[in-house]
């Protein structure tokens, strides 16, 4: 059947920052298909404050286990109540066996996703992955809204989140910034996966001295894992920083970023906030491969030394020296920040 008569449309979202961001291109398809097609999302609640900043989103549930568990009979006992919505179609972007057991439970009529761990029978519109052709994630996310017959790679939308200017002046407010100040140049140093994505303190906080000497505010990002290394950066800098991480929730984050000239950042969550803000990045990579995962926007500066030994994608250097991170230089990061004009 053509996937042009579903309309009601269920997504089982992914578990990460940057896979959520990036699943918003897929949104964008799915409406420029049928711009009145009902888009609700499935996935975890942290999501919520990037869901509620991509308009093609009708509603959001959250997914009561977190990512790993299994919890059969609150997964049965989820889709038995979402029969009532009465969903046309599922699209299951993890692609875990669990996390198409809910839609199945659903009795969602179409069930569409990539094959995974083995999920016939679960899934009844199963698509091949074939990472020759689909090389990015956003194209596998984009390639799932579209019939199995479409040319392949496809084009993507890039993610663009809506700020609220209101919500833009309440957070400034509460944390008492004060906008007239300057140019604000952005940290996020961190990121989940390892240290083989995190680009030294020491060299973030080169950079930071460089731009408070020129009268630069500089603002570091990131969650409660990543206090320690924002505390040395600010330490590093005498405390000249205004230190975000930990302090702030998501939607905090996002709405202070927005009003950031430039952004600097590893291989994280944040990076695609950034892009998806359409900020002036300079993007960071070491164990990853920035053409799985780039940040989806033209503003964009990629900086990696392409070793022979990455990307390794491991979460520890297996060399013990993390050169493709370590013999990225300050300098390399702030001829870029001057280069842009602003």
């Amino acid at each position: 059947m053509s996937l042009d008569k579903y309309n009601k449309l269920l997504i089982i979202g992914p578990s990460w920052v940057g896979d959520m961001v990036m699943a918003q291109s897929l949104f964008i398809t799915l409406k420029s298909r049928d711009a009145n097609c009902q888009i609700d999302v499935l996935a975890p609640k942290w999501s919520f404050s990037l869901l509620e900043r991509m308009p093609q989103i009708t509603s959001a549930f959250s997914m009561p286990l977190i990512h790993g568990q299994f919890g059969l009979s609150e997964r049965f006992v989820l889709g038995k109540k979402l029969r009532s919505c009465r969903y046309d179609q599922v699209i299951v972007l993890p692609n875990s066996w669990k996390s198409a057991l809910i839609p199945f439970f659903a009795h969602i009529p179409l069930r569409t996703g990539y094959l995974g761990e083995m999920r016939w029978g679960l899934l009844n519109d199963t698509r091949k992955l074939d990472k020759e052709i689909l090389t990015m994630t956003v194209q596998r996310f984009v390639s799932l809204g579209l019939p199995v017959y479409s040319k392949q790679p496809p084009d993507y939308s890039v993610p663009k989140l809506k700020i609220n200017s209101d919500k833009q002046k309440g957070v400034a407010e509460k944390f008492q910034l004060n906008l007239s100040s300057g140019k604000v140049l952005a940290l996020c140093p961190g990121a989940e996966y390892g240290a083989a994505k995190r680009w030294p303190a020491q060299h973030y906080a080169a950079v930071a001295r460089q731009k408070v000497a020129q009268g630069w505010s500089v603002w570091i990002f990131g969650s409660e894992k990543d206090r320690s290394v924002a505390e040395q950066i600010n330490l590093l800098t005498a405390k000249t920083c205004e230190d975000f991480s930990g302090k702030t929730s998501l939607a905090e984050a996002i709405d202070l970023m927005s009003l950031a000239d430039i952004v600097v950042s590893n291989d994280s969550g944040l990076m695609h906030v950034a892009a998806a803000l359409n900020k002036k990045l300079i993007a960071i990579y070491g164990s990853s491969d920035s053409s799985f995962t780039p940040p989806l926007n033209r503003n964009s500066t990629i900086i990696e030394l392409n070793l022979d030994c990455s990307p390794c994608f491991k979460r520890e250097c297996p060399l013990e020296h993390t050169k493709c991170l370590t013999d990225i230089r300050p300098q390399q990061i702030l001829a870029i920040i001057d280069s842009y004009s602003i």
